[in-house]
Order: C-alpha cells, then sequence, then structure tokens
C-alpha cells in the first residue's frame, strides 16, 4: 500500500467508505464485511469513512477496529441523520459529535467531515463549533463535502479544513474540476468517492439494466438515459486499457483517480474481501502518461455527445407529459441534477424544489401523488429556461 501525506497526516492511497452498510445496494453480510475490514487494515489501509447518516455503520465500524483504532484514521460526517434537512448548528454539531463517539466507541474522531450545506445556519456557526471541538481535542481535523463551490470557500475563509470530500471517477468529473482552484489556493486535500461511479466502471452492467427500487442507483442520474451509455463506453474504454496491462477495469478506474492532483485518497465501498483485494492492488500502479492523454482526448469528444444528449432529456420530460409515478419521480429527479450538472440552474434556485420531491419517494403509491409531481413538473418549467436547451 503506498500512502500519501497531508499536513500532518499519512494516509493510504486506497480507503474504505461504508455508505454500503446504510442499506442503499440491498443488505450485507455482516459477516463477512468485519472480515473485509480486518484484511483492509492487514493489507495497509489506514482510512476509513463513515457517517452519522449511514444507518448503524459508525456502531458496526466501532467494534470492528476496536482493536486497532490508535493505528487507524476514523473519518464520520456531521449534519444529516434521519431527515433529509441538513442541521449544521452549533447545538446540533457538539450533540452529534458526542453520539458519534459513543457509537464509534473512541475518544476522537481524526476527521469530522460537514455532510451537507445548511442554509439556514450561518457557516460562522458551523466553523466555530468544529473549532470548539477542535480545541476540547475531540476532534483532530475538520473538513467539508457535498457544498457548493462559494460555500466551501467560505468554510475555507472563515476556518481551517483540512479537507474536501468531493465525488470523483471518470463519469463524474465536473466537481474536481471546479475544486481545483481552491486546492490550491487553501491546501485542502481531496478525498474522492465513488471513484468507480458506484460500480459502474467495473465492467458488469450492461444496456438495459434494471435495478430494484431500494437500490439507490434505481434513481441515481448516473444509471439514467444518456448518462448510462456514457458511463458503459467509459467502462469499455476501461477494460481495453486494463487488458493492455494485466488490470481489472475497476483497478483502472481508481488508478486514474489517483493520478490526479490534490488526491491524498480514493475512497472504495467494497463489502467483501474478494472486492477489497481488487481495489488495494490499484495503489503503486500508474497508468501512463501517453495513455491518460488520450483518454482526456476520449473524454472530451463523449462529453459533448452528452451535454447536447441531456439538454434534449431535460426539454423532453419537462414539456411531455409525466409518465407513471415511479417513472415520472426519477426523471424528475434526472432532471434536476442534471440542470445543476451543466449549471444551467444554480442550487439555491432549485434546492427547495428538490426537498418537495424527494418528499414524495415514499408516497409514490398514493393516489394524489400524480398531481403533485405535474405541479412539480411545472415549478421546474418556471426555474429551467427551455430556451437555454
Amino acid at each position: 500500500m503506498e500512502y500519501r501525506k497531508h499536513k500532518s497526516l499519512k494516509i493510504s492511497e486506497i480507503g474504505i467508505g461504508t455508505y454500503a452498510l446504510s442499506g442503499v445496494y440491498g443488505a450485507k453480510d455482516l459477516e463477512e464485511f468485519k472480515r473485509m475490514i480486518y484484511r483492509a487494515y492487514e493489507l495497509g489501509v489506514n482510512f476509513f469513512d463513515t457517517a452519522e447518516a449511514y444507518g448503524n455503520a459508525e456502531q458496526i465500524l466501532g467494534d470492528i477496529v476496536k482493536p486497532f483504532r490508535e493505528d487507524i484514521y476514523i473519518a464520520t460526517k456531521v449534519g444529516i441523520r434521519g431527515d433529509i434537512k441538513p442541521n449544521l448548528s452549533k447545538d446540533y454539531i457538539k450533540k452529534a459529535c458526542e453520539e458519534s463517539l459513543k457509537r464509534l466507541q473512541t475518544d476522537y474522531i481524526d476527521l469530522y467531515q460537514v455532510h451537507f450545506h445548511d442554509p439556514t445556519t450561518p457557516i460562522e456557526e458551523t466553523v466555530e463549533a468544529l473549532e470548539d471541538l477542535v480545541e476540547e481535542g475531540k476532534i483532530k481535523h475538520y473538513g467539508v463535502g457535498h457544498l457548493p463551490l462559494d460555500v466551501t470557500e467560505e468554510y475555507c475563509k472563515l476556518g481551517k479544513p483540512f479537507s474536501v470530500l468531493t465525488e470523483f471517477s471518470a463519469v463524474t468529473r465536473e466537481s474536481y474540476e471546479k475544486l481545483l482552484p481552491l486546492y490550491k489556493k487553501y491546501n485542502l486535500g481531496i478525498i474522492a468517492f465513488s471513484t468507480t461511479g458506484r460500480g459502474l466502471l467495473t465492467g458488469r452492467f450492461k444496456e438495459g439494466q434494471k435495478f430494484e427500487p431500494a437500490d439507490i442507483r434505481y434513481l441515481d442520474p448516473l444509471f439514467q438515459r444518456e448518462r448510462f451509455q456514457y458511463g458503459l463506453r467509459i467502462a469499455k474504454k476501461f477494460a481495453e486499457l486494463g487488458e493492455k496491462y494485466g488490470k481489472t477495469p475497476v483497478q483502472v478506474a481508481i488508478a486514474w483517480v489517483l493520478a490526479h492532483e490534490g488526491i491524498i485518497c480514493a475512497l472504495t465501498g467494497p463489502s467483501t474481501v474478494k472486492h477489497l483485494e481488487e481495489n488495494v492492488e490499484a495503489s503503486g500502479w500508474e497508468i501512463p502518461k501517453e495513455d491518460l492523454r488520450e483518454l482526456d482526448e476520449f473524454f472530451k469528444r463523449e462529453d459533448e455527445w452528452l451535454r447536447q444528449k441531456q439538454k434534449e432529456s431535460i426539454k423532453q420530460i419537462l414539456i411531455q407529459p409525466l409518465q407513471e409515478p415511479q417513472r415520472a419521480f426519477v426523471d424528475l429527479i434526472y432532471v434536476i441534477e442534471t440542470a445543476l450538472s451543466l449549471s444551467i440552474i444554480e442550487e439555491k434556485e432549485i434546492l427547495s424544489i428538490f426537498y418537495e420531491l424527494y418528499g414524495l419517494r415514499k408516497k409514490l403509491d398514493k393516489e394524489e401523488v400524480s398531481e403533485k409531481l405535474r405541479d412539480i413538473q411545472a415549478e421546474l418549467r418556471k426555474v429551467i429556461p427551455l430556451d437555454a436547451l
């Protein structure tokens, strides 16, 4: 295992994320998960990431790593638990930290990360709470994640964040590219998650793939429409490159992330020993520069195709009659996420609509939901300029 030093920490290139324990990809075998964590430690992984929002993941991780707690770094997140709306008030952060410490069975957290933006709490208040926790020795460092770019910079101006957590893979490159100037200006370590595109870059999926409604990929824009086709073509490219060097598509995908400036750790989400060992083999191997250049050119061509197709899809979904509620819900989520990624609209302009829409997720079998979805479609037509598509 190779390591990357950032400030006072020496972090393994490959980290383990525990999002899968929240059940978003279906039930997991906890005994196998425990074996996987022990094996990760044996292989030199020293960075383990969880969150208060991941069901009982903190408790499970705390139980497993107790024998070697002092040899590793534990990162967790604060701001959202059991409710869609974030809370980053000082009182909430202090209380949530105490609860995370208990669940993790530890006296300190190595990296305490803001999970999502809370527009109702001044950033100064949140930073003050985090700085207090550092002073009290309850956390060693704090970081930020899932925030609008201007909010991320405000944290950098008002506080001293250690790192920024961002989704980054060959199929989701926008956030990393936007964060690069901040990394350089404020010496932020960049922790990448979903480095295999939530499994899309593994080569396991095919055109027409179906997911159960309980699987987050059922509504994830990455697995919808042209985004899915785009991802499958990139996965095929990675498979071809892997064959050339005797690597799996997964190893190529992770190595591609690690090849980028500022990345201090690539988080992976294995739940079995087999997948863990495959992931770890991505450390210490570099994709040759000529292949990286060729990939960049390939991405440029694919990106141009994708942008055009995405605009067509947004327009189609907003203008045409919606389909049955489950499909309509997924389509409207796709519109919001895609409009944001294309910078057609700013998050603050659409956040309230997103909350309203997401709040319907467990009510899609109700009779009145179709009318509510049509109302949301009409609201989106007002805020998303169709003439820009």
